[in-house]
C-alpha cells in the first residue's frame, strides 16, 4: 500500500513506522474473517483492512473526520487480525499511531473526554479505585472480593517479581494470593512493590502515551534494585499487563536512559502460564468440567496457546472446547466501558457458546475478561490460578 505522507511527517519516527507497516499490507482481507466488529456489522470500515485505509487517509491528509474516529473507537484491539494476517502486518502499532494522531488533530466531545480522563486517572490508582468498587459491590453490580489465607515460603530457593495489578488487586485479590501460595509451596519468594501498581496499559491505550512512559520508567526504577541482586523473572498473573510489559522494549526504544533496561525487563517477563508450564499442579476445587477462555492479550498478543489448557487437564480437570474460542469476549481493556453495547453483544455470543457445553466453571487469565464475563452468566468465572495448587509430598 503506497503512502503520500508529507516530508515533515515522514521524517518522524511515527511517520516512518506507519509507512513501513502500511507498505507491508497486501489488501488480502483475511483479517476481516476473524474481526469481531466486521463479523457483527459486515461494514468494510469496521474491519482491520478498512481501518488501515482510514488511518492511511488520515496520515496522508493530516486530517481526521468524525467517521474515521468512530471506526477507530469501535476497534477492540483484540489482535485477532494479527494472528490471521499472512503478511505479518503490525496492525496494533499502526492503530496506536493512528489513534494518537486522531486525538491530536480532533478534540472529542466533552462526555467522551471525561470518560477517558476518569479511566486514566482512577483505574491505575487503587486508593481511588477501591472506594468506587466498594460502591459497585454495595449496589450488587459486582461481587464482593474475597481472599484466601496467604502463606509464606519457609525455604527460599528462588525469587521472582510479581505485578499484582491496579484493577486486579482491588477486585480479585485472591488471584494474587493464589499465585503467592503456589510459589510459596515451590519455595519461591514473590516480590512485589507497593509503589508499582499499573503497568502503563491504561494510559498507553487511552490516548496518553507520555504518561504511560512515565509509569514505565517508574516501574523499571522500582524493579531494578531486585534485578541487580539476581532476580531474573517477572511474573504476570494478568495477561493484559504481561503483554504491555513485554512491549516495554518497543515503547521505550528511543529513550536513551531507559531503552536497555526496558529491553531487559521485557526479556525476563513471563505470563504465569509460561512459568508453571512444566510444574506438576493439582486440582484445587470441586469443579470438574472447565471451559478456558483465552484472553486476546494471551492468545493473540503474547501468542501463548494451549499451555493453560494443558496445565488444567494435567491437574485433573476436563477441559471443554467451545465454538469461536479465538474471538474476543468484549472486555478489551476499557472497551466495555466506552463501547458498552458492542461489548455486551460480544460477551453474550461468547457465553452462549460456552453454555452449550456441560461446564461447571469458566477459567480465564485476565482480570478484565473475568469481570466482564461474570456479569453475563450464572456459571462461576475464575482465574485459572484459583483452580490449582501444588501437590503435597
Amino acid at each position: 500500500m503506497q503512502t503520500r505522507f508529507s516530508s515533515q511527517f515522514l521524517s518522524t519516527k511515527e511517520g516512518q513506522r506507519a509507512d513501513q507497516i502500511l507498505r507491508s499490507c497486501v489488501h488480502c482481507g483475511f483479517c476481516n474473517a476473524t474481526c469481531p466488529t466486521y463479523l457483527l456489522s459486515g461494514d468494510e470500515l469496521e474491519g482491520p483492512r478498512g481501518r488501515i485505509y482510514l488511518i492511511k487517509e488520515m496520515l496522508d491528509q493530516q486530517a481526521v473526520s468524525r467517521t474515521t474516529q468512530h471506526h477507530l473507537d469501535s476497534c477492540l484491539s483484540c489482535l485477532s487480525c494479527e494472528t490471521t494476517c499472512p503478511s505479518g502486518v503490525k496492525y496494533s502499532e499502526l492503530f496506536e499511531i493512528g489513534q494518537a494522531h486522531s486525538d491530536q488533530i480532533t478534540q472529542r466531545g466533552l462526555v467522551e473526554r471525561c470518560k477517558r480522563w476518569l479511566i486514566r486517572k482512577v483505574f491505575p490508582q487503587p486508593k481511588l479505585f477501591k472506594p468506587l468498587y466498594r460502591i459497585a459491590t454495595w449496589l450488587k453490580l459486582y461481587p464482593q472480593p474475597h481472599a484466601d489465607p496467604c502463606v509464606q515460603a519457609t525455604t527460599v530457593s528462588d525469587r521472582v517479581i510479581i505485578l499484582p495489578g491496579c484493577v486486579q488487586s482491588v477486585t480479585a485479590p485472591n488471584i494474587n494470593i493464589s499465585l503467592r501460595n503456589i510459589l510459596a509451596a515451590l519455595n519461591v519468594d514473590a516480590l512485589s512493590h507497593q509503589q508499582v501498581q499499573c503497568c502503563g496499559a491504561i494510559d498507553q491505550h487511552n490516548g496518553d502515551p507520555d504518561k504511560a512512559r512515565e509509569i514505565i520508567r517508574h516501574n523499571i526504577d522500582s524493579w531494578w534494585p531486585d534485578i541487580e541482586t539476581g532476580v531474573n523473572k517477572i511474573l504476570m498473573p494478568a495477561s493484559g499487563c504481561g503483554l504491555t510489559v513485554k512491549d516495554y522494549a518497543r515503547i521505550m526504544a528511543d529513550d536513551a536512559v531507559y531503552a536497555n533496561k526496558a529491553k531487559f525487563i521485557s526479556a525476563i517477563t513471563q505470563d504465569v502460564s509460561e512459568y508453571f508450564a512444566d510444574q506438576r499442579l493439582v486440582k484445587h476445587s470441586a469443579y470438574q468440567n472447565v471451559a478456558f477462555h483465552a484472553p486476546c492479550t494471551l492468545q493473540h498478543g503474547q501468542k501463548i496457546n494451549g499451555i493453560v489448557e494443558t496445565v488444567l487437564a494435567r491437574s485433573g480437570y476436563n477441559v471443554v472446547d467451545f465454538a469461536d474460542a479465538h474471538l474476543c469476549c468484549g472486555s478489551a481493556g476499557s472497551y466495555s466501558l466506552l463501547q458498552a453495547d458492542k461489548a455486551e453483544y460480544f460477551r453474550a455470543k461468547k457465553i452462549a457458546n460456552i453454555e452449550l457445553q456441560n461446564v461447571d466453571v469458566i477459567a480465564t487469565a485476565n482480570i478484565g475478561c473475568l469481570m466482564h464475563m461474570q456479569k453475563g452468566t450464572e456459571i462461576p468465572v475464575k482465574h485459572w490460578l484459583e483452580l490449582v495448587t501444588v501437590e503435597k509430598p
